[in-house]
């Protein structure tokens, strides 16, 4: 079986502006002046990525498992080396589920089944970074 290719596109924009266009045609700034803060950098983008990645596989495997979630988020934190090319090395990433009788077993599967077999994201940047997770379930 053959790889999947995908092709994106970066244009620069000026003062340390880019839009980067994905495979699926959408347009995203991407503003490499660290202080500035006008949009997103490349980093930023990948903090968010490995946060989305495993958020939609764990929301997907809940459901499927028929977890009666209210709410639903993801905060991940992100440890950058000092020196260059200052690339992330650690990644914690919170789990936050609300919901009622929601079954801490199914939570953490649905987690580990992410983190090991279906968080694309997640297996680019584990060779390079550490990726810790935890969780907590709020009862509403």
């Amino acid at each position: 079986m053959a790889n999947q290719i995908y092709q994106a596109k970066i244009q620069y924009a000026g003062d340390d502006f880019f839009i980067g266009t994905t495979p699926s045609g959408h347009a995203q700034t991407i503003d490499t002046k660290g202080d500035r803060k006008a949009a997103p950098t490349p980093m930023e983008m990948l903090l968010v990525s490995v946060a989305a990645c495993t958020a939609a596989d764990v929301i997907s495997i809940l459901e499927k498992k028929r977890q009666q979630i209210s709410d639903y988020r993801v905060e991940i934190k992100g440890e950058r080396r000092e020196e260059y090319p200052q690339s992330f090395v650690k990644f914690h990433v919170h789990h936050i589920v609300y919901g009622q009788a929601v079954s801490e077993e199914a939570v953490a599967r649905a987690i580990e089944l992410s983190d090991t077999k279906y968080c694309s994201v997640a297996a680019t940047v584990r060779p390079a970074a550490e990726i810790i997770t935890s969780f907590e379930i709020i009862e509403n």
